[in-house]
């Protein structure tokens, strides 16, 4: 048998954990497995003050169960790639593994008063993005699918936290295939 694995690193708050391992389960049908994760700190760059995603990919190619066939890892590390700001997660496109951030979707890392229904729901819409891409799904074009491009939480804020139908339809076609 097959699972989605979700892992965190140490320092992942445990309500936020399974708000993302709950959601990625209810959607993508596939029985989920936990797994602990070691710190990302050999990914941090002391300039950028961030974690490098592409690093902490690479290495979780490297610790993917074999009987995974997708593995979502959570951190609350701040995570970059060269090219960008910052990412809120990356995953191979229709490979085996993703990261996503948490920094980023608290409403205290822009100065504001926390709020944790719109922190789990952040986190929940960005668990279903980045394994929607391991499963193949790219950007939507369609602002309020869990799959549209998003760039800062505002986007995010006016997504739904599913699919819309035809990126719902790709995915159990290719979930068949």
């Amino acid at each position: 048998m097959k699972y989605l694995y979700v892992g965190a690193t140490p320092e992942v708050e445990r309500q936020a954990y399974d708000a993302v391992r709950h959601r990625v389960e209810s959607e993508f049908g596939v029985a989920v497995r936990e797994m602990e994760l070691r710190a990302v700190d050999f990914a941090y760059d002391r300039e950028r003050g961030q974690y490098g995603s592409i690093a902490v990919l690479e290495m979780l190619t490297r610790v993917c169960p074999p009987d995974a066939v997708k593995l979502l890892a959570v951190t609350e590390r701040d995570l970059y790639i060269p090219v960008l700001t910052f990412v809120f997660g990356q995953a191979q496109l229709s490979g085996r593994v993703a990261v996503m951030s948490l920094a980023r979707l608290r409403q205290e890392f822009y100065g504001l008063a926390s709020n944790r229904e719109v922190f789990l729901e952040r986190a929940s819409k960005e668990a279903l993005h980045e394994t929607g891409h391991t499963f193949g799904l790219v950007h939507c074009a369609d602002r309020h699918c869990a799959m549209s491009l998003s760039t800062n939480v505002r986007q995010i804020d006016s997504k739904r936290c599913e699919f819309c139908a035809p990126c719902e339809a790709r995915l159990r076609r290719g979930a068949r295939e």
